[in-house]
Protein backbone atom coordinates (compact mmCIF):
# COMPACT_ATOMS: atom_id res chain seq x y z
CA UNK A 1 0.00 0.00 0.00
CA UNK A 2 1.31 3.47 -1.18
CA UNK A 3 1.25 6.41 1.24
CA UNK A 4 0.44 9.65 0.08
CA UNK A 5 3.59 11.68 0.42
CA UNK A 6 3.15 15.62 -0.20
CA UNK A 7 6.68 16.48 -0.84
CA UNK A 8 7.03 13.72 -3.30
CA UNK A 9 8.37 15.91 -6.87
CA UNK A 10 7.19 14.31 -10.27
CA UNK A 11 9.13 14.93 -13.18
CA UNK A 12 7.20 14.60 -16.58
CA UNK A 13 8.58 11.07 -16.92
CA UNK A 14 7.00 9.90 -13.80
CA UNK A 15 3.44 12.23 -14.07
CA UNK A 16 3.14 10.49 -17.61
CA UNK A 17 3.61 7.07 -16.36
CA UNK A 18 1.00 8.02 -13.07
CA UNK A 19 -1.94 9.70 -15.15
CA UNK A 20 -1.33 7.45 -18.02
CA UNK A 21 -1.58 9.90 -21.08
CA UNK A 22 1.38 10.83 -23.47
CA UNK A 23 3.69 13.44 -22.77
CA UNK A 24 2.22 15.44 -25.67
CA UNK A 25 -1.17 15.53 -24.20
CA UNK A 26 0.04 16.59 -21.12
CA UNK A 27 1.40 19.21 -22.32
CA UNK A 28 -1.71 20.31 -24.21
CA UNK A 29 -3.84 19.68 -21.26
CA UNK A 30 -1.50 22.10 -19.02
CA UNK A 31 -1.87 24.95 -21.68
CA UNK A 32 -5.31 24.56 -21.89
CA UNK A 33 -5.23 24.53 -18.16
CA UNK A 34 -6.91 21.66 -17.66
CA UNK A 35 -4.18 19.95 -15.98
CA UNK A 36 -1.68 21.65 -13.24
CA UNK A 37 0.87 23.66 -14.56
CA UNK A 38 3.42 22.20 -12.26
CA UNK A 39 6.01 24.80 -10.63
CA UNK A 40 9.83 25.74 -11.51
CA UNK A 41 12.41 23.41 -10.34
CA UNK A 42 15.85 25.35 -11.89
CA UNK A 43 15.78 29.27 -12.29
CA UNK A 44 15.77 28.78 -16.24
CA UNK A 45 12.34 27.12 -16.02
CA UNK A 46 13.42 23.85 -18.05
CA UNK A 47 12.97 21.62 -15.37
CA UNK A 48 9.12 21.66 -14.00
CA UNK A 49 8.37 19.31 -11.25
CA UNK A 50 4.45 18.64 -10.09
CA UNK A 51 4.07 17.79 -5.89
CA UNK A 52 2.14 14.06 -5.93
CA UNK A 53 0.04 14.86 -3.54
CA UNK A 54 -1.52 17.58 -5.89
CA UNK A 55 -1.78 15.45 -9.23
CA UNK A 56 -3.53 13.30 -6.51
CA UNK A 57 -5.97 15.57 -5.67
CA UNK A 58 -6.71 16.47 -9.57
CA UNK A 59 -7.20 13.14 -9.89
CA UNK A 60 -9.66 12.57 -7.43
CA UNK A 61 -11.64 16.21 -8.50
CA UNK A 62 -12.14 14.45 -11.93
CA UNK A 63 -13.29 11.04 -10.40
CA UNK A 64 -15.82 13.42 -8.38
CA UNK A 65 -17.24 15.06 -11.37
CA UNK A 66 -17.59 11.56 -12.99
CA UNK A 67 -14.51 12.50 -16.27
CA UNK A 68 -12.13 9.48 -15.08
Amino acid sequence: MQTQNSSRILRMNELHQKVGLSKSLLYALIAAGKFPQGFKLTCSGRSRGWLESSIDAHIAELEKKGQT
